[in-house]
């Protein structure tokens, strides 16, 4: 059964209702939170996965002579948008969202896809297209409250935030449970970096995540989530002075009391790191920023 949280307009922000989805992992901490903007016309946030009891506990939100009128994304992980498709049909209203999987890709890792880096999309929906394409700064009101867009690349390149006031809907970009997944070619350090400092000039009083409880101390978080890649970079930069010089090595010093089973996500976290240390000139790679490749202090 998904969880509920209802919290009624005030301050001049819509009414907001939290579902949780019962797809709980590692990945997905408690599971995927869908959240639904507004009484009469209603937003939604996320339809979370292709789950039928989590479209059910959905539908059985709206009271009677509501509508949900836009299905917005935050990005096109399948956890995310897994169940538009089946809503879509349901209730009618168009899907937005940046664009489909593997869309707003950096031109760093585009030059690193044509150099051999795998492209495996892990997570997305490549089924998944949105009805109307949102672009970074946009406002929308399909709802009666204006909604800006924010483009927030790092977790995928496709990643946007929600802002609704001083509400920000992060989806995997900020989240209170653990750092996010930056898993490159769609995962770009650079740009995740770049993303939680440009959300830090804002005053938020709450951080509405894809997965966990709402943040109520935003810029604690934000620059926590800050300063947690900084260390992990200057621990990548000690490893490999100490001569260190490939992925799996440096995972091991640096993820010694990680589980056997989530190594595999930690290796990419590594990877997103030299990448960017590459791109900054402070590391150089033979042949290239690449997963089999030699790397050492530029």
């Amino acid at each position: 059964m998904s969880d509920t949280l209802v919290l009624e307009a005030a301050d001049g922000k819509p009414a907001l209702r939290c579902l949780r989805a019962d797809n709980a992992s590692p990945m997905t901490h408690t599971g995927t939170m869908t959240y639904l903007l507004g009484r009469g016309q209603v937003v939604l946030i996320d339809p979370g996965p292709a789950d039928p009891a989590h479209l059910d506990a959905i539908l059985r939100q709206l009271d009677p002579g509501e509508r949900i009128v836009a299905l917005l994304a935050t990005h096109a992980h399948a956890d995310h948008v897994g169940g538009m498709a089946a809503l879509r049909s349901a209730t009618g209203a168009p899907s937005l969202g940046f664009g489909p999987a593997g869309t707003g890709r950096s031109p760093v890792m585009r030059a690193l896809l044509e150099a051999g880096l795998p492209d495996a999309g892990e997570g997305f929906d490549w089924a998944y297209l949105p009805d109307q394409s949102l672009g970074d700064g946009q406002v929308i009101d399909p709802a009666g409250f204006a909604i800006r867009v924010l483009h927030t690349p790092g977790h995928t390149g496709c990643s946007l935030c929600f802002a609704v006031g001083d509400w920000l809907f992060t989806g995997d970009l900020a989240m209170g449970w653990a750092s996010s997944l930056i898993a490159p070619p769609d995962g770009d350090l650079g740009a995740y970096i770049d993303s939680l400092i440009r959300l830090s000039a804002r005053p938020w009083s709450r951080l509405l995540p894809g997965h966990g409880l709402p943040v109520t101390n935003p810029a604690e978080r934000l620059a926590e989530l800050i300063r947690h890649r900084r260390l992990r970079e200057a621990q990548i930069r000690q490893a490999l002075a100490l001569g260190l010089s490939d992925i799996p090595g440096l995972t091991g010093a640096i993820y010694h009391d990680t589980p056997a089973a989530l190594l595999p996500a930690a290796r990419r976290n590594v990877l997103a790191h030299l990448i960017d240390l590459c791109a900054r000139g402070l590391v150089r790679a033979d042949p290239a920023a690449l997963p089999d490749a030699s790397f050492r202090p530029a």
